[in-house]
């Protein structure tokens, strides 16, 4: 049994999608029911629809408590859930900063704690973030979402070494950029193109959402069983490229 937070679109539907087809009950949870039953039903048997809106405080530990109420027991969360920003650092409002923050580092972690306290009495679990290239490096005008991305590194590293001998994993898979509507929306506001992003990229394209969600897929699953407190790169090789010209091969 999977919850997949902001499972109703792009990586998380996929995800979604990916974990069915291998036999998982999957919790598809999204800020509106309508949207969440939506996704669910079309994703078809072995999904169900949850709506949360895990910025509020309770709501992360409410989700898991709804999710074993109905389904029975949680064996993996996927923190897809988040928000992207671009934005000039010098001019990047607090409550800007803030938005960010909360979506991109402090729910995956109460959704990790609300997660984490039926899966330690259970003795098994995985924990999956969903991070970015981002995680890794710097990249201009995206202060907020950069910090909190590295911030959900640093926090994937500390918890899957505080329960690893407890039967908990925690993992995360860091993507480049991912061909969804949410990277349309963003390369508008970053001024560049998704021509752009695949002239940067070694693989010469973007990842599609089925890539990164088959990454998530082995990290939760046994086949991946001695592994935790670590990231995998989905970036078609983007952060092994030292080039002095990015885009000019």
């Amino acid at each position: 049994m999977a919850i997949v937070t902001g499972s109703s679109s792009g990586i998380g539907r996929a995800v979604a999608a990916e974990l069915l087809a291998r036999g998982a009950r999957v919790a598809v949870t999204s800020r509106s029911l309508q949207r969440a039953r939506a996704a669910a039903a079309e994703l078809g048997e072995g999904a169900v629809g949850f709506a949360s809106e895990l910025t509020e405080p309770d709501a992360p530990a409410a989700l898991v408590d709804a999710v074993l109420a109905e389904l029975g027991r949680l064996d993996v969360l996927v923190n897809n859930a988040g928000a992207g920003q671009v934005a000039d650092s010098e001019t990047l409002e607090p409550a800007e900063w803030q938005r960010i923050i909360d979506l991109d580092l402090t729910v995956p972690f109460r959704c990790a704690q609300a997660a984490a306290r039926p899966m330690l009495a259970a003795g098994r679990g995985v924990i999956v973030n969903v991070s970015s290239l981002t995680g890794h490096i710097g990249l201009a005008r995206r202060a907020a979402y950069t910090a909190a991305k590295h911030g959900l590194e640093g926090l994937t590293k500390v918890l899957g070494v505080e329960w690893a001998a407890r039967g908990v994993r925690v993992v995360s898979v860091s993507p480049a950029y991912v061909a969804t509507e949410l990277l349309e929306g963003t390369s508008r506001a970053g001024g560049f193109t998704l021509d752009d992003v695949a002239g940067r990229t070694p693989m010469r394209r973007l990842a599609a959402p089925e890539e990164v969600a088959r990454a998530v897929a082995f990290l939760a699953s046994d086949e991946a069983s001695f592994v935790t407190g670590s990231s995998l790169l989905v970036d078609g090789g983007w952060l092994a490229d030292g080039g002095w010209e990015h885009g000019a091969r």
